[in-house]
């Protein structure tokens, strides 16, 4: 049963970790995606919190699995910043692959962030955000439908 973005932020801390963990890895992707914080999961402040930090602080990623790439869009006017090199790895979360997020290299400003992505449903990926090996909060990209 596919799941959607709405559904996510409904979600416990422990729901999304399964969510990660048995959901297969799926394609780099490819163009833009809506991001979506996921802080507070599974409390009446969820919602709020995305709302809040889409609108002024990160509406999403922009990818370019040819360059192996991706760019954030980040401030209320959607500036395209801190660039991420996109690749399949391990995860740190399960060891099983996934496709990994790495700012360590190219950002100077998130060096020390590691992203990890998996396909939950047809373009909706949903993320772990690390500071270090510290896992932080949950993310989700939702694509364009395609066709």
């Amino acid at each position: 049963m596919p799941v959607t973005v709405p559904e996510m932020l409904k979600m416990s801390q422990a729901q999304l970790d399964d969510l990660f963990t048995q959901s297969p890895v799926g394609e780099i992707p490819s163009g833009e995606a809506k991001g979506t914080a996921i802080v507070g999961p599974g409390t009446t402040y969820t919602q709020d919190i995305a709302n809040f930090i889409n609108h002024f602080a990160w509406q999403g990623k922009v990818f370019d699995p040819t360059k192996g790439v991706l760019r954030n869009k980040i401030l209320p006017f959607g500036l395209n910043a801190i660039i991420a090199k996109v690749y399949k790895g391990s995860s740190w979360m399960d060891k099983k692959e996934c496709i990994v997020l790495d700012y360590s290299k190219t950002s100077l400003l998130a060096h020390w962030i590691r992203d990890e992505i998996r396909e939950v449903s047809p373009g909706i990926y949903l993320g772990l955000v690390y500071w270090g090996k510290k896992k932080l909060i949950h993310f989700a990209l939702q694509f364009p439908a395609s066709g």
